[in-house]
């Protein structure tokens, strides 16, 4: 999965996507997109590998891609930038709240609000003029008539967009769900405003419209969270205990990079489940719903196609246990058959014969 970094200039897009990947981000200051990719943290990794000691732990990861600012009435910057954000297939707006003198900003005040909406805009603007272009090739089309469904559809994500609602706020029903899946809008994206705050803000919880911004969130089924970008990257090359430490005083519960992967999950209906070994420990990623063998499919095909069956046990129920072993003994260790529907954090070993 790709999620596109978006917002205006000078709001710590790219400290925020060397923070998450760990790498220095070039590209954005030629004004190109750049790409890395960023291990998802998750403690029950941590856990399982501490137990198993494998030879290789794999974490779940996402593919990200700090996308040049978008300066607002540049031709050139709205280009790239929409170019840029179709190719993603989700989105996180990173908003500005922090100050520093040393980081000019592109206008003379910090508003949260202005600068969600002038993005937003330009997202809908570009969904407008596909969604009119279409309309009028549906009009002068010889099977309109054919296609009566389709243009109605079109017509009330027209007006959603011209009264500055995103097309993701409409509700929709499975005929016309069906019609979308054939479109791109960039205003359907699954989307995250990610805060961008003081220091003393994290701490606090206090902030320059807050309000107005949850406000927004909700009206248009957006979450948001918050972060402090440059704080965290001081503490992430900081020793482990001293991480902890830095952490707890500034009341950082929860990293950057796990608030936002966490959050983006559940937005795309992911979950995760894990296998063990002396080997490796590894999290795969899959749709909630989905089906044992079809799970399988993604450690490999041979395995979806000869699968016999899953042996499953819940996460928690083996942290409590200490061991398979234990597990075991008490029977907790479950075989489901191909059509068994996986759970998050589920640890599955699959039987298969080809």
């Amino acid at each position: 999965m790709q999620l596109g970094i978006i917002g205006m200039p000078q709001v710590g897009k790219t400290t925020l996507f060397e923070l998450l990947t760990g790498t220095a981000d070039k590209g954005s200051n030629q004004g190109k997109a750049n790409t890395a990719i960023a291990k998802v943290p998750d403690e029950r990794i941590n856990y399982l590998s501490q137990i198993f000691k494998p030879k290789k732990t794999t974490y779940a990861q996402l593919e990200l891609i700090d996308i040049p600012g978008l300066i607002p009435g540049a031709e050139k910057s709205a280009t790239v930038f929409l170019d840029t954000v179709r190719r993603a297939d989700a989105l996180l707006h990173v908003v500005r709240l922090f100050d520093n003198d040393s980081v000019p900003y592109m206008y003379d005040n910090i508003d949260p609000i202005r600068d969600i909406e002038t993005v937003a805009y330009e997202l809908l603007l570009s969904d407008l003029d596909l969604i009119e272009k279409r309309i009028d090739r549906i009009n002068h089309n010889k099977k309109r008539n054919q296609m009566l469904k389709e243009l109605h559809l079109l017509e009330r994500l027209k007006d959603a967009l011209e009264n500055e609602k995103l097309i993701s706020s409409v509700n929709l029903d499975e005929e016309e769900e069906q019609i979308m899946s054939t479109y791109q809008f960039l205003t359907n994206k699954p989307l995250l405003i990610c805060l961008n705050l003081n220091e003393n803000d994290i701490k606090d919880g206090i902030y320059n419209k807050k309000e107005d911004i949850n406000r927004y969130g909700r009206e248009n089924q957006i979450p948001v969270i918050e972060v402090a970008a440059s704080i965290e990257k001081e503490i992430s090359e900081l020793e482990p205990d001293e991480k902890d430490m830095f952490m707890e005083e500034l009341g950082i519960t929860e990293t950057g990079l796990v608030k936002i992967s966490r959050t983006m999950y559940n937005r795309l209906g992911l979950i995760s489940f894990f296998t063990v070994g002396e080997d490796e420990v590894k999290a795969w990623t899959i749709e909630a719903g989905t089906s044992a063998r079809k799970a399988a499919s993604k450690i490999h095909s041979d395995i979806e196609r000869g699968f016999i069956r899953a042996e499953a046990v819940d996460y928690q129920t083996f942290k409590d246990l200490g061991s398979m072993t234990a597990v075991k003994e008490k029977g907790l260790f479950r075989l489901e058959g191909k059509e068994y529907t996986v759970k998050d954090g589920e640890i599955i070993h699959f039987r298969f014969n080809v």
